[in-house]
């Protein structure tokens, strides 16, 4: 099982950030949290990379749902959502995808909401190329 949802899109990286910043916020995922993996990686080890940045996207009433059935699934939450550059006018997106909680969990609640997840995650991630 591949843990990545892809979208290579021909789109500058910055504008590619803010617009899925907003295909999220469309499927009802906040960003809670924001790694500059770039700025990150230069500051502390003094190394150059392309710009990257790990977005924390959570769907409130999804985690809910998933921390009530399994309380340490929390350590695999929130979803964590990849935008990278690649190359002067390419940028790649990645979701991983919630499917792979299912297969570190009993919890027999947890398919149905990792499917919900994976559902609105692909959803966001369709709208990109438009």
């Amino acid at each position: 099982m591949s843990y990545a949802m892809t979208v290579r899109l021909s789109a500058p990286f910055a504008p590619t950030v803010e617009r899925v910043r907003t295909a999220l916020k469309d499927q009802g995922f906040g960003v809670l949290t924001e790694i500059d993996m770039r700025s990150t990686l230069r500051d502390k080890l003094g190394v150059d990379m392309a710009e990257y940045v790990i977005l924390g996207a959570c769907n409130p009433a999804l985690a809910h749902r998933a921390v009530q059935a399994d309380p340490a699934i929390g350590l695999l939450l929130p979803c964590n959502v990849v935008v990278r550059a690649d190359g002067a006018d390419s940028t790649v997106v990645q979701a991983m995808d919630p499917q792979v909680m299912v297969q570190l969990s009993d919890a027999p609640e947890l398919p149905a909401i990792a499917d919900e997840a994976a559902g609105r995650l692909r959803e966001a991630l369709a709208t990109l190329p438009a």
